[in-house]
């Protein structure tokens, strides 16, 4: 037999454990919300410690008894080996040659139904059936009979799962110790409506069959949903459901809500709403928010946005921290003195009087070690209409860049050995995004503009360049087509590099000892420095602390 060796987490640069809960988003746009015809899926991967850097696997014909070894997260992983398939597709980060796309969140739900002697985590299945599937339905279909055959060993999690036609949402959870296989629903997201998912479990009830299908071994309620045959009857074994079939709740089974869930997870989700339906009926939802379920227990599944949404529509929604909403980040005293968006604390603490608090959890957070929009078009050829907008560290202090599904090498910035997270480099997109970011975290409101004109000038850039692309694409070989896309993919993280580089040099010119030199188009200009002003709630807590001390007597 032939062995080779697959890395479950090649995906990303992992220090053990630094994944936590409570972290990832994911957006979801079907074909016909997006003003495009795109399907997109996003994904802030959140969690402090740990850099993410962008994968790639080629594809390749495989001969019967080749192996693969399975390695899970951290050294002392147990190494597996499981047959290969006949054909594997090539992967660029979490997209694969045919346009499929799956990003995730955790949510964990019922914690005795982690299996740990599964040989599947949540990762390596994501990174397994995206080499192993052509179309988002192959792709569900795919994760089922691994996980069945092999066990898995994560709790509970969400799966956007989408190719250039379709958006799936999955939610799976293992079956305790010694049991292989998983209970999950998949449900199909309307092509005219969006969805997010942000750390919760979110299906309640779904449509159902009246039996399985004997080829695949799970139900099908065709183009709608698909489910484990067992999802209900496993639920009945385990006590946490006693009702009909039909009342049936996957959420309220195997991962039901309490107040973090709702705050820390389910806002995240209202606010993505926000952006895009009538914000006085998602207004409706705040008692919600607060933990009141007397008038709504939950956020829909999905909603019909009153606007097709565009790329940097989307783009913008991953950069939210709850502005111009009730839980608006920027306007109390805890934003400082900046007007900042950003809290060092963790998401759980107590007043100094034992007094028990949080702080928000929004999208937009400074722990991301990656975030990616995944756009995928049924009107181009695959290896130029699935795109990757990716970058390293916090969506809202990096520029996103466009990365094809067809390239086959990565981008030196973006590579796994270019970024240690111990060690700074001017050469790694991770620590190049971290040095700006970092500056411009405790001035927030006096440096986020400056910031803001870099990551627009990359953006539309990218933007106006990809009409151009799409067209050479067209006239090309696949192999001409494969060095162009990749080609053009260097260039424009080239690109980026160099502006965060000129960027940070800005900056710290600018804004040196706290002032605000003024400056144009990146480049310092002469004049007067001014001062930037304190935010309004700063100033109006210090007052109201301090009391007479500072208030300047009349002259």
């Amino acid at each position: 037999m032939k062995h080779i060796s697959l890395l479950a987490l090649s995906f990303f640069v992992l220090l053990a454990g630094a994944l936590p809960a409570l972290a990832c988003t994911n957006l979801i746009v079907g074909k016909k919300a997006s003003a495009d015809g795109s399907v997109i899926c996003t994904y802030n991967c959140d969690g402090f410690g740990f850099a993410s850097s962008l994968s790639l696997s080629h594809p390749g014909s495989h001969p019967a008894g080749e192996m693969i070894a399975l390695r899970g997260w951290g050294p002392s992983t147990t190494v597996r080996q499981i047959p290969q398939a006949p054909y594997t597709y090539g992967v660029v980060g979490l997209m694969n040659e045919r346009q499929v796309a799956i990003v995730e969140t955790t949510w964990d739900g019922r914690q005795e139904l982690r299996d740990p002697e599964g040989w599947l985590d949540y990762f390596t299945l994501m990174d397994l059936a995206l080499q192993r599937a052509a179309s988002a339905r192959e792709a569900i279909a795919v994760m089922d009979a691994l996980v069945r055959e092999y066990g898995y060993n994560s709790t509970g999690e969400s799966f956007a799962v989408c190719d250039k036609d379709e958006a799936w949402i999955m939610e799976i959870i293992g079956k305790g110790p010694g049991r292989k296989g998983a209970v999950w629903v998949a449900m199909r997201v309307p092509d005219d409506c969006i969805c997010a998912y942000a750390n919760s479990s979110r299906i309640r009830q779904f449509p159902q069959a009246r039996k399985a299908d004997k080829k695949l071994g799970f139900c099908i309620v065709e183009g709608e949903c698909m489910y484990a045959a067992d999802v209900i009857s496993f639920a009945r074994e385990m006590g946490y459901y006693e009702g009909p079939d039909a009342d049936f709740s996957f959420r309220e089974a195997y991962g039901p809500l309490d107040f973090s869930a709702i705050r820390y997870c389910e806002a995240r989700v209202w606010s993505f709403y926000r952006h895009h339906y009538d914000t006085a009926v998602m207004d409706g939802y705040l008692p919600f928010l607060n933990g009141d379920l007397s008038v709504h227990d939950h956020l829909p599944l999905w909603i019909k946005p009153d606007a097709p949404l565009s790329l940097r529509d989307v783009m913008s929604d991953m950069r939210d921290h709850y502005e111009g909403t009730a839980l608006d980040m920027t306007v109390d005293v805890s934003a400082g003195p900046w007007a900042s968006p950003y809290r060092n604390q963790p998401v759980n603490f107590e007043s100094p009087d034992g007094v028990k608090m949080f702080r928000e959890r929004p999208i937009g957070c400074q722990q991301s070690g990656m975030t990616m929009v995944c756009q995928m078009r049924s009107s181009l050829p695959d290896a130029v209409g699935g795109v990757t907008w990716f970058n390293m560290d916090d969506a809202t202090m990096v520029a996103y860049v466009p990365v094809y599904c067809g390239i086959d090498r990565v981008p030196e910035p973006f590579r796994r050995e270019n970024n240690n997270i111990q060690e700074f480099s001017t050469e790694s997109a991770f620590w190049m995004n971290n040095f700006v970011a970092n500056m411009v975290y405790p001035r927030y409101s006096a440096m986020i503009d400056d910031l803001r004109e870099a990551q627009s000038e990359l953006e539309d850039y990218y933007a106006a360049d990809q009409a151009e692309v799409e067209q050479k694409s067209f006239a090309m070989t696949p192999g001409e087509r494969t060095e162009y896309l990749t080609a053009r993919t260097e260039a424009y993280t080239t690109r980026m590099m160099q502006r965060w580089d000129k960027l940070a040099r800005l900056l710290i010119v600018k804004h040196n000892d706290q002032i605000m030199r003024p400056s144009r188009d990146g480049e310092i200009l002469p004049g007067r420095h001014t001062s930037p002003a304190y935010a309004p709630a700063f100033i109006e807590a210090v007052h109201a602390q301090t009391g007479d001390r500072y208030v300047k007597p009349a002259e």
